[in-house]
């Protein structure tokens, strides 16, 4: 295996010198700029409320990378329940938090990357070790990315999800 991460991008022909391992969005697709400020919403690394009715919790999607002993993850977020959203919550700074039954909820993230949409697929939210974000597993149907996240992908894939990442706003 080569030591050079890096890879030239065959959208733009530039040679990039690190392979990203990992995306992160910051707010669930629900969030809008207008709800800053209201005190009944909440947008935080973690966590986010929109007017008291949805709840969500920011999570990784792991999946792993088949030739190579790294893991490729997308931070997303997922909904849940007002009721697991407050249990998460409650325990978010205790010790022991990762012994918790696993939260079910909705994906509500769009990753541009993956058809059909990957909003609204189900997940299981499990929580870990205070200080690391939940894993996000989702329900294993036939959707590329559940696919993706339980047979892992290739380097090359990482490679393509990279290209189409930076040149997604070209596209639009």
């Amino acid at each position: 295996m080569t030591s050079d991460l890096g890879y030239t991008c065959s959208c733009c022909g530039a040679h990039h010198a690190q392979l990203p391992m990992a995306y992160s969005v910051e707010a669930p697709d629900l969030w809008d700029a207008r709800f800053d400020g209201r005190s009944d919403s909440l947008l935080s690394s973690d966590q986010c409320v929109i007017q008291d009715q949805v709840y969500f919790v920011k999570g990784l999607i792991e999946i792993p990378v088949i030739d190579s002993d790294q893991v490729f993850s997308w931070g997303v977020w997922v909904s849940l329940s007002r009721q697991n959203y407050q249990r998460a919550v409650e325990v978010w700074e205790a010790p022991g938090r990762d012994q918790e039954s696993p939260y079910f909820g909705w994906l509500s993230t769009e990753l541009p990357v993956y058809s059909p949409a990957t909003t609204n697929l189900k997940t299981n939210l499990h929580t870990r070790p205070v200080g690391e974000r939940p894993f996000v597993e989702l329900e294993p149907t036939d959707h590329p990315l559940a696919v993706e996240q339980r047979t892992g992908i290739s380097l090359d894939r990482v490679r393509a999800i990279a290209e189409a990442v930076r040149h997604s706003n070209e596209n639009r």
